[in-house]
């Protein structure tokens, strides 16, 4: 597969955004498409429900945050594309997990998603770094670039994000920070809270000069909707955090053995006071989980947690398709089959990243440098 685009943006928000758009303006209108067209067939809500809610959300974020608004209205203003409907883009985490959750407390038929992530410490890798890595396993039809923003201070902000969503998800920073996340349901998921959606928290995390500056991005406010946010930090010590996160309560997680993973499942709901509303995806999530540690395990013990090693483990095929390195799965329905959309691999002790477009096993890893 091809490579994915890279996009240099300057620090100001609102060039930040005409830059965006400019660059990316096919992709994000592609974007806008496929994301009403999944709100109508699979979370049950038209377009106009969808901008509406959109709408109140957005009223949120100029209010708390409006560096982050004028970003949007950069995007905008360069792609064409309707500011409701970007707003639609940046929304969209709350917006459909809280329906997935409302429906499938209901049927148990909707797919939340799948990613496989995981963070590999210098005292267990190969090499004496830090690493954290993650296949992210969405919707094939979703496109996804790099943006890379270095501020006059010098400090910059690699991360991946879907065209159109200017808060990235998956990243690192030059201070040695680095994110990757999973998706998570529980029965307290609820868009209409208005919680600091979840991209924006993401940004604010990759932006971070500490790891606990990143964390308090997580825990100091409720939030709509659950996920799962695993960090890492490599400045002169190395510290890795997991943090799952229920709507109104967070639980930490630490390394076992110098490894941690998580796929798409709370590991103590009963702590968290939460049920999962898994489905289809339960299978997969805890198998995936159990791969992922077997394959850190032994890649410690083998002397193997390096790049290559772990861009090896990021292309597993035990399980298929409903892999590690994810593919769709014919015995879905088409709209509930997921891919590895990206693969991100993160060296944060080099300040380096890795990425590749679609499943890893069809593609090369692209190093993208701080």
């Amino acid at each position: 597969m091809s490579n994915l685009l890279v996009v240099d943006l300057p620090a100001a928000p609102h060039a930040a955004g005409l830059e965006h758009g400019r660059q990316a303006g096919a992709l994000i209108d592609a974007n806008v498409a496929v994301y009403f067209d999944r709100f109508r067939r699979e979370a049950q809500l038209s377009a106009d429900e969808v901008r509406d809610r959109a709408r109140r959300y957005l009223r949120v974020v100029e209010e708390r945050e409006p560096a982050y608004v004028e970003t949007m209205h950069g995007v905008s203003e360069s792609s064409r594309v309707p500011l409701v409907d970007l707003a639609v883009l940046n929304m969209r985490y709350e917006l459909i997990y809280s329906q997935y959750s409302a429906i499938n407390q209901g049927t148990g038929v909707h797919v939340a998603g799948g990613c496989t992530a995981f963070a590999v410490t210098p005292e267990a890798s190969a090499d004496g770094r830090l690493w954290l890595g993650q296949n992210w396993d969405w919707f094939p039809e979703v496109h996804g670039l790099v943006m890379r923003v270095r501020r006059d201070d010098g400090f910059t902000v690699a991360a991946f994000t879907e065209a159109g969503i200017v808060g990235g998800k998956i990243g690192m920073n030059s201070a040695g920070l680095g994110l990757v996340i999973n998706g998570l349901l529980s029965n307290r998921d609820d868009w209409a809270r208005l919680h600091l959606p979840f991209h924006v928290r993401t940004w604010h995390m990759l932006h971070s000069a500490s790891l606990a500056d990143a964390v308090a991005v997580v825990t100091r406010e409720e939030r709509s909707c659950s996920a799962n946010f695993l960090l890492g930090q490599a400045n002169g010590h190395a510290e890795v955090v997991d943090v799952e996160a229920a709507p109104h309560a967070t639980c930490t997680l630490g390394p076992t053995g110098g490894v941690l993973a998580h796929t798409n499942h709370f590991y103590d709901p009963e702590a968290l006071d939460i049920r999962q509303p898994l489905d289809e995806e339960t299978t997969s999530t805890y198998n995936r989980a159990a791969r992922i540690r077997h394959l850190l395990d032994e890649g410690r013990r083998a002397g193997t947690l390096h790049a290559t090693g772990l861009m090896d483990i990021l292309r597993d095929h035990v399980g298929y398709p409903d892999s590690i390195c994810r593919h769709p799965n014919p015995a879905f329905p088409d709209e509930e089959r997921l891919e590895t959309v990206v693969s991100v691999l993160e060296d944060l002790t080099a300040r380096r990243m890795y990425v590749a477009a679609g499943p890893p096993c069809r593609s090369s890893y692209q190093e993208i440098a701080l």
